[in-house]
């Protein structure tokens, strides 16, 4: 394996958690989100090349990542390309609690629309709002009514 190689799989790895939280948000069944994940560091993989470093590394992620989540929920047939290796996942313990309130809270954002669903990934992973208004290409000052609007919707559907 070559530098290039060591590099892109320690970005990969570092920012994982971040890339599960997309394909959680995007995909309900454990196949289809292994596939976008797979799809999404392909896509990455095919874009390190042209990473100029202008901006962060973890924006140029999301941006890419959100759009393949976005590009192949939209496609009718998936064409996935796997990587030969893939980093190990880290397996994390937790209560059968936090299982549940994890699973209905996913349950609600699957409501959202696909818009709302990244810009909640993004305040997930409490990116400044600048940062969100760049990966998303919208006025900062937009982000935080767009906030506003998207919790007030999940508070309301967590109490149905």
């Amino acid at each position: 394996m070559n530098t290039v190689e060591k590099e892109f799989l320690a970005i990969v790895s570092q920012y994982q958690p971040m890339l599960y939280k997309i394909v959680r948000l995007y995909r309900d069944s454990v196949e289809d989100r292994e596939d976008l994940f797979q799809e999404i560091v392909f896509q990455l993989w095919k874009s390190y090349p042209n990473f100029r470093g202008e901006a962060q590394i973890k924006t140029w992620m999301y941006r890419i990542a959100l759009n393949t989540a976005l590009a192949s929920f939209r496609k009718n047939s998936a064409k996935i390309n796997y990587l030969s290796q893939l980093p190990d996942l880290a397996e994390e313990i937790i209560s059968d609690e936090q299982v549940l309130r994890e699973e209905q809270l996913f349950a609600v954002l699957n409501l959202l629309e696909d818009g709302e669903k990244a810009l909640i990934a993004l305040y997930f992973d409490e990116l400044s709002y600048q940062q969100m208004a760049e990966i998303l290409g919208i006025n900062e000052n937009y982000v935080g009514v767009k906030l506003n609007r998207i919790k007030t919707k999940i508070k309301n559907l967590l109490k149905k």
